[in-house]
């Protein structure tokens, strides 16, 4: 997937000075996704690792065409690039998923994450800024969750809150970051057997949601079509 945003409604200071943001998504792959039940797994983390890769090299080489063209551009980092620093919050000053957001790609779950209606919310994303010339998308302003509670009803941690996302509501008042993290952290630990130090991630969310459901069923129908073909 991939979206332009107009951010010129968002601080300076958050963009690098720069008024549009290229918004990239690949999807997990959705049988590491049915995989997670009971709690996040060792292939979920090392398909989340793949893809942050994969949207690095994708992000350099946009970078690269869009400077040799005259523009000025940026990568965000994807959120397991080595050595990069969070603080205790885990907040960004512009998070990936409020690029795609303003690029029109999806809305903002229950859960706190991206959801699509191509890939509900089993993507991972990363964005660059720039200056170039391009055609933004209509930005996505409201929850299309609606009344589905799946994912708080889901969540292990009961790190989320329930309430719906537009624009303007901080993450915080949609989960509760710190204890959504403990949570994965622990869960994961007790799974492989060792301790698990410093990001991870739980996945539960994400593969309870009906949106993501639907990606995986169409995409296993899609499979049967091709092998029966």
């Amino acid at each position: 997937m991939v979206g332009f945003a107009d951010l010129e409604a968002i601080p300076s200071e958050n963009r690098n000075g720069l008024p549009l943001g290229v918004s990239i998504g690949v999807a997990l792959s959705p049988r590491i996704i049915s995989e997670i039940t009971k709690g996040p797994t060792d292939a979920y983390l090392e398909e989340c690792f793949r893809l942050d890769a994969v949207l690095n090299r994708i992000g350099q080489k946009a970078v690269e065409i869009l400077t040799s063209r005259g523009y000025a551009a940026k990568q965000q980092a994807t959120t397991n690039t080595p050595g990069m620093q969070y603080p205790p919050d885990f907040t960004t000053a512009l998070p990936h998923k409020s690029v795609a957001t303003r690029a029109g790609l999806g809305w903002i779950g229950k859960c706190a994450l991206l959801i699509t209606g191509q890939f509900g919310s089993a993507v991972r994303l990363g964005s660059i800024l720039t200056d170039a010339d391009l055609t933004t998308g209509t930005p996505i302003d409201q929850s299309s969750c609606g009344a589905c509670t799946v994912c708080l009803d889901a969540c292990p941690a009961h790190a989320l809150s329930g309430n719906s996302w537009e624009v303007g509501v901080p993450r915080d008042s949609l989960v509760d970051a710190l204890k959504c993290r403990k949570t994965a952290r622990d869960r994961l630990s007790m799974r492989i057997g060792r301790e698990v130090i410093g990001r991870t991630f739980c996945g539960i969310c994400v593969g309870s949601c009906p949106w993501t459901k639907n990606y995986a069923q169409t995409t296993r129908d899609s499979d049967e079509t091709r092998r029966k073909g």
